[in-house]
């Protein structure tokens, strides 16, 4: 299987799994969506800034028997392994960044199909008697401690008012009651966030479709942000790319948009306009949901509201979820940051930045490892240069570590040799104070330090662990005989 083509929805994708050891594993042991669930997959493969103990590099993991909802099952961790990923985009994993940088390059639109679509094999509306969020979705919580069951992994596609344009885009939404989500739109941040502005300003509704379990080549490329993918720019198009082909649409059953067609589930629905709405008005705990850098969010008080008007599924629907801190995150936004970042600097720098890693560490958005190369010594500085365009590539990026192109960026111990080996800290930090970076992260508000301002104000800093140009000959790594090992280990 030629799997840049062939896989088109979370089915495919879940059946190139069973065929590999090691990269699935499936329960039919009852779970309780409620923290329970990711309680379970913590241990099972959860990763990133996850706290430990956990697992990573784990298998992806399917229960089969989620307790309230016997007709549906929920798989979680689907990305949360880099070589999982590469095989389902059918690119090896250290060339990922590589690939969608292309990608996005050579976007493909979307188009709508008039056949019938997978996503509408069974539709509830929200007139019918007994409609219910809590019992139609098996979304789970994180903690005990989160605001409600939340849709982590539900592309958002909605259409801007004024200039027809349509954009796709991930955000966290908690199902509040029978027929209304909560949608947290960071201010600015996403393209949804705009449309839904500027409905507000022309008193309208902002229709949407929210479309979960699809294709991962759809998921990964719907976490591109600008300056990247502009408002106006389908991310869509950047899956299509992956694909070789256009994404299927499909159109809504209950409102004026499209919804993707392959999904497992769509829920369709309409951002109010003006309407704000406390996060956790049922939980009362003062959280939201634990976010990617490791810490439980607060609940907001400003989320907007989506009134359902239906949901559509596949028969026996499969639930996709994520945990907010997981490697599963990271890999989502840290990929198309990767992209981002190589896209900017090789075109200012050709060839001077051989690859791009954006750590784990970092939630797949605070720390970037650039590997460089320096061939001429009017190279010398320009490492430095690259690390500036990446902070530009990608304006929520804190740390970026500069590293010699004889170091694996993936390799977190040889990031840290370089550093130990190739770094002082009087000559090779330099910092940008004062700059906007990420509200999520805790360490940037004004009471961690007198240079903070305002809540996201960071100190971007780079870490320069490349031999200067003039002494790379005294820092050539030991040789060794080059040899097939294969032979002795038969």
């Amino acid at each position: 299987m030629n799997n840049r083509t062939e896989i088109l929805d979370l089915r495919t994708s879940l059946e190139v799994l069973r065929g590999i050891d090691g990269q699935i594993v499936e329960t039919d042991v009852e779970v309780d969506p409620e923290a329970e669930l990711s309680g379970v997959y913590r241990h099972v493969g959860a990763g990133g800034t996850v706290m430990r103990p956990t697992k990573v590099d784990g298998p992806a993991m399917i229960f089969k028997n989620v307790k309230g909802h016997p007709d549906a099952s929920v798989v979680i961790g689907l990305l949360a392994s880099r070589e999982r990923v590469g095989i389902l985009l059918g690119c090896e994993k250290e060339n990922l960044g590589k690939l969608l940088c292309d990608c996005a390059l050579n976007p493909i639109m979307p188009e709508v199909t008039e056949e019938a679509a997978p996503c509408q094999e069974v539709i509830y509306r929200a007139e019918d008697p007994g409609f219910d969020l809590f019992k139609l979705i098996p979304a789970p919580t994180n903690t005990p401690v989160d605001a409600g069951p939340y849709i982590t992994m539900g592309m958002c596609y909605a259409t801007h008012p004024d200039t027809g344009l349509s954009d796709v885009t991930i955000h966290r939404m908690c199902i509040q009651s029978k027929d209304e989500l909560s949608i947290f739109l960071q201010p600015g941040s996403r393209h949804i966030g705009a449309m839904a502005e500027r409905a507000t300003e022309l008193n309208q509704p902002l229709p949407i479709s929210i479309s979960i379990g699809v294709d991962p080549a759809i998921e990964i490329g719907s976490c591109f942000e600008p300056p990247t993918t502009p408002l106006g720019f389908n991310e869509l198009s950047i899956a299509g790319a992956i694909r070789r082909q256009p994404v299927k649409l499909h159109k809504c059953v209950s409102i004026q948009e499209n919804a993707i067609a392959n999904a497992e589930y769509v829920i369709e629905g309409e951002i109010m306009p003006g309407v704000k709405v406390v996060e956790d008005q049922n939980s009362h705990t003062g959280f939201a949901m634990p976010e990617f850098p490791g810490y439980n969010g607060h609940a907001s008080k400003e989320c907007w509201l989506i009134k359902v008007k239906a949901v559509t599924t596949r028969k026996n629907p499969i639930m996709q979820t994520v945990i907010g801190p997981s490697e599963e995150h990271v890999n989502l936004a840290g990929i198309p940051t990767e992209a981002s970042i190589y896209n900017m600097i090789d075109k200012a720098l050709p060839g001077k930045v051989t690859n791009v890693y954006a750590h784990p560490s970092g939630g797949g958005k605070y720390m970037a490892v650039l590997q460089c190369r320096k061939t001429v010594h009017t190279d010398e500085g320009k490492q430095r240069q690259a690390a500036l365009l990446a902070f530009s590539a990608f304006p929520e990026l804190k740390h970026v570590i500069l590293v010699d192109e004889d170091v694996d960026i993936f390799d977190t111990r040889d990031v840290l040799w370089a550093m130990n080996t190739r770094f002082q800290g009087d000559r090779d930090i330099v910092t940008i104070p004062g700059v906007r970076c990420h509200p999520l992260d805790p360490s940037s508000i004004p009471e961690y330090a007198p240079s903070i301002t305002d809540g996201g104000i960071s100190c971007k800093t780079i870490f320069d662990c490349t031999v200067p140009f003039h002494l790379k000959e005294r820092f050539v790594r030991a040789q060794f005989m080059d040899v097939d090992p294969d032979k002795w280990l038969k």
